[in-house]
């Protein structure tokens, strides 16, 4: 089957799972925490929305030249996506923190008006996710681990 056969397809997912996958060392290295959670969640260094657009972008310069229409087209996709992941997307993450505060402050209002029922904190409504962006270190770190992926594969796997 030719998908299978697609070198810029597997490299980029295989640097989305690399850059999943070390966010728990590196958050382990800050906090003498591990956590699991991290492979599946968005933010984090390295981004892997990053590393997967520039190690995509990267093996279509390996296979189809700088100077084709695909690698500049590949070039845009990447440049786009680094560029939401460090703007738009940081930003509804911190308009989450905000609204997060002010949904604690609500609720501690309300309870100290009223006497509401103790609820377990699995039934409280999930809060906003607060990482759904990347700071530009961390879009930067993902470009770089997608880069030097590909690099690396082409030059001894492919």
């Amino acid at each position: 089957m030719e998908l299978f056969q697609n070198a810029p397809l597997w490299v980029a997912v295989f640097s989305i799972f690399f850059a999943q996958f070390i966010k728990i060392p590196i958050h382990y290295l800050a906090t003498r925490k591990v956590d699991w959670r991290l492979f599946t969640s968005t933010g984090g260094m390295p981004s892997s929305h990053s590393a997967a657009v520039s190690s995509l972008t990267t093996a279509i310069g390996f296979e189809h030249g700088l100077d084709s229409t695909i690698f500049a087209v590949s070039a845009v996709f990447a440049i786009i996506v680094m560029f939401d992941a460090s703007g738009v997307r940081f930003q509804a993450g911190q308009q989450a923190v905000v609204i997060n505060q002010m949904r604690t402050d609500f609720r501690n209002f309300i309870q100290t008006t009223r006497e509401w029922p103790q609820k377990d904190e699995q039934q409280k409504i999930e809060e906003l996710k607060t990482l759904l962006g990347h700071k530009p270190s961390e879009v930067y770190a993902g470009a770089l681990t997608g880069i030097f992926l590909s690099v690396i594969l082409y030059a001894f796997l492919l």
